[in-house]
């Protein structure tokens, strides 16, 4: 029932309540005074149930019918549909600012901060002022931890996001033991959903790993003017023994099968570890963080609201624990040795999908790319705030551990300007094969040669960058000749990285 009719219900009857009582207490004749007395008391207790009832009325939960779904079981859920946060199925998790990503916000236990309203969880980022007049943020974060922890299963959320920048809502997964493997990567984490406030229509599911630390990414984007802060959106994961996949509402975006978790230079545990134990499902609004980045003044904390309409966890019957770790695909390289496929830019491809050649905006970068006379063209409209807010990428380079590496190519640039290069590691926590390296660009066309050592554990999937964001010259940059090739010795007249 709605609160507003309720208490508007209350007060009337109230009222009536008092008038009645009034009249009862003043003077009558004997004729009239009994019956006029059982009349009034029988109104009043009629009035006092009424009001009882429509009190009681105002908590009762919402009766939520849960879909089933076929070859599942529901295991649990919430329906936020009580007056209060569960507590035999959520505890609060309070932490300092900075607690980890240098997030910007202390998460409370206050019902300024994490509630229920209108069948929906609010976990609500609030600005206010500490004792020196700087600004402090508070908000709320909850976790099943030890109350509904399970091993495999299908979690499925419906959430809608704020909007603003440096907000940060998440639906996340954590081991109920995290020392089992070692602390984070080695226990691994499982990200259902990830939205960054200035970029709405985008969401990420992820999985972490290691050590050394070990992540892959799914990405998601709306089309049209949808966005996740503009509705609700279901998101959801399926994880078995031996695979993770990622919905959002219902449509297939990510898949994963080939974790690991080690001590760095040590062997692997047993797979599909870290993530053959128990883990619990945790809700949270950040306020800053290394990611996002901190708010601004355009960041409106009075929507600052992260709502949450269900969580349900569903489980088959049983599970195949019996699993192997696939083995990688590594790329074959050109029959001339070279792996960057499409190197002398013959092809004139789409540069916005996963083959070969991809054209990246990121964090306020604008720009645009094509390939046109066996040259890739780079033109830049804004160059944001990080290197790599305007990039080309090439990934699916294979990195063997031992093997030395020499990476060469032609540019030039429409005026004189810098960009960076470097070989990634997007799977494998970031880390750098080829360190970032400055390159220094003329309106002439110069050849570039880097060689380095790959010391660090075999990937089937490093990536080549050109970075060409956070510059102070948006001069278009053109490229020709891309080649990476193993070698057995370090020619002298190379760059020498490592």
């Amino acid at each position: 029932m709605n609160f507003k009719k309720i208490l508007t219900l209350s007060c009337c009857l109230t009222l009536a309540l008092n008038m009645f009582t009034g009249c009862g207490s003043e003077k009558t004749d004997s004729s009239g005074s009994a019956a006029e007395s059982t009349t009034q008391d029988s109104q009043s207790e009629v009035t006092e149930a009424e009001v009882t009832e429509a009190q009681e009325e105002e908590y009762e939960p919402e009766v939520v019918e849960v879909p089933e779904l076929e070859g599942y079981s529901l295991l649990w859920n919430d329906e936020f549909s009580g007056k209060e946060l569960d507590r035999t199925i959520w505890t609060y998790d309070p932490h300092e600012p900075g607690w980890t990503n240098s997030e910007l916000q202390e998460y409370t236990t206050s019902e300024e901060n994490v509630f229920t309203r209108d069948g929906k969880l609010v976990l609500k980022a609030i600005k206010t002022k500490d004792e020196n007049g700087n600004a402090y943020y508070t908000s709320g974060k909850i976790k099943g931890q030890n109350l509904k922890d399970f091993m495999y299963g299908k979690v499925v959320a419906r959430a809608k996001v704020p909007e603003g920048k440096g907000l940060w809502p998440a639906i996340w997964m954590m081991p109920t033991d995290e020392q089992h493997y070692g602390q984070w990567p080695k226990c691994g984490e499982i990200d259902i959903m990830e939205v960054l406030g200035h970029q709405t229509d985008t969401a990420y599911g992820t999985v972490h790993y290691g050590e050394p630390h070990g992540e892959q990414q799914g990405t998601y984007v709306l089309e049209g003017s949808d966005t996740f802060a503009s509705d609700f959106h279901e998101f959801s994961v399926e994880w078995e023994p031996g695979e993770m996949r990622w919905y959002i509402d219902g449509n297939l975006y990510h898949t994963v099968n080939d974790w690991f978790s080690a001590v760095d230079g040590e062997d692997d545990k047993p797979y599909p570890a870290p993530f053959d134990q128990t883990f619990f499902v945790q809700l949270n609004l950040a306020v800053g963080g290394t990611w996002p980045g901190n708010p601004d003044a355009t960041t409106d904390f009075e929507k600052a609201e992260f709502l949450i309409d269900y969580v349900r966890v569903y489980q088959k019957p049983e599970y195949d624990t019996n699993v192997t770790k696939p083995v990688p695909d590594f790329r074959e390289p050109l029959e001339d040795g070279n792996y960057i496929y499409n190197g002398d830019f013959a092809e004139a491809e789409a540069l916005d999908d996963e083959d070969n050649w991809r054209f990246l905006l990121f964090n306020e970068g604008e720009g645009s790319a094509e390939i046109k006379d066996n040259t890739l063209t780079v033109k830049t409209d804004a160059w944001g705030t990080e290197d790599y807010s305007v990039q080309i990428v090439q990934a699916e380079l294979p990195m063997y551990k031992g093997s030395k590496y020499r990476l060469t190519f032609d540019a030039c640039a429409s005026e004189k300007r810098k960009m960076k290069v470097c070989i990634s590691a997007p799977t494998s926590g970031w880390v750098r094969y080829l360190q970032d390296t400055p390159v220094g660009l003329t309106t002439e066309w110069q050849s570039y040669a880097y060689e380095f050592e790959m010391t660090k554990k075999t990937d089937h999937n490093g990536r080549l960058e050109f970075n060409l964001g956070r510059r102070s010259s948006l001069a278009d940059v053109n490229i020709k000749n891309v080649r990476l090739v193993q070698v057995e010795e370090f020619s002298d007249d190379a760059v020498f990285v490592k």
